[in-house]
């Protein structure tokens, strides 16, 4: 069998999980409930890329630009002189459906199409070999059935994986439950799932990851325990060796 070429996402643990990476263009889930470190993952994946070459682009959908730069100025890895020289961009994905005219509530088919073809155009001129959304379930919230949202994310990475662009579009759900999307529909479509959660254990909240679904890798389905620290990121050990 020949070996399906790799974006390492520079995270050495997931990388190992999945035998060097995930699958080049593929689109992944990255679910959890608030806190557990999908946005710092997410631009984490974006900057390691930068380190080989790999333009990134982020699309906030429940930031603003501002605000995210500030709290991502407390990691050490987060360099905004990657903005200044085009290798990072970060987008409001809001203020360009202002701009389209599109509706502040809920997308018909036309209006959802419209954003599709912007978010896939600027990809395409940014040379793009990594992108995030930020989050799919407040994008998806303007599609009004499941209909239109499984072809908003089919069509968005049938497009991207065409590009050699590898997608994580994070999706928000409610802690401690045992479920990858509000709307039920994106982990279908995805080509795989990346499962943050957190244990209560003597009071604490302990954070943890696993990878739940890589289509086109074998890949560990072992639970890590989560850390973030301004030096480093994302930290990941093992539940076992963990202090816990």
């Amino acid at each position: 069998m020949v070996k399906r070429p790799r974006c390492e996402t520079g995270i050495e643990v997931i990388d190992k999980e999945l035998n060097g990476g995930i699958p080049l263009g593929s689109t992944v889930l990255i679910a959890g409930g608030s806190g557990v470190g999908k946005t710092t993952l997410s631009m984490q994946f974006l900057i390691n890329g930068i380190k080989l070459g790999e333009n990134g682009v982020f699309f906030t959908a429940t930031e603003t630009v501002s605000k995210l730069k500030k709290y991502l100025s407390n990691y050490d890895f987060f360099d905004e002189r990657l903005i200044k020289s085009g290798e990072l961009s970060i987008i409001d994905i809001w203020s360009i459906s202002d701009r389209l005219g599109l509706s502040p509530e809920r997308y018909n088919l036309e209006e959802a199409n419209i954003l599709f073809e912007v978010i896939r155009d600027i990809a395409k001129e940014l040379d793009a070999k990594r992108l995030v959304i930020d989050s799919i379930t407040s994008l998806c919230y303007r599609l009004q059935t499941q209909e239109m949202i499984r072809d908003f994310i089919f069509k968005l990475g049938s497009s991207l994986t065409a590009m050699m662009c590898t997608t994580f579009l994070t999706s928000e759900i409610p802690p401690r439950t045992f479920q990858y999307s509000i709307y039920e529909i994106e982990e279908f479509i995805a080509d795989g799932i990346l499962f943050l959660g957190d244990i209560e254990r003597k009071g604490d909240l302990i954070r943890t990851l696993q990878v739940v679904k890589m289509r086109g890798t074998a890949h560990g389905r072992s639970k890590h325990v989560l850390d973030m620290s301004s030096e480093n990121g994302i930290e990941l050990a093992p539940m076992l060796k963990s202090t816990i």
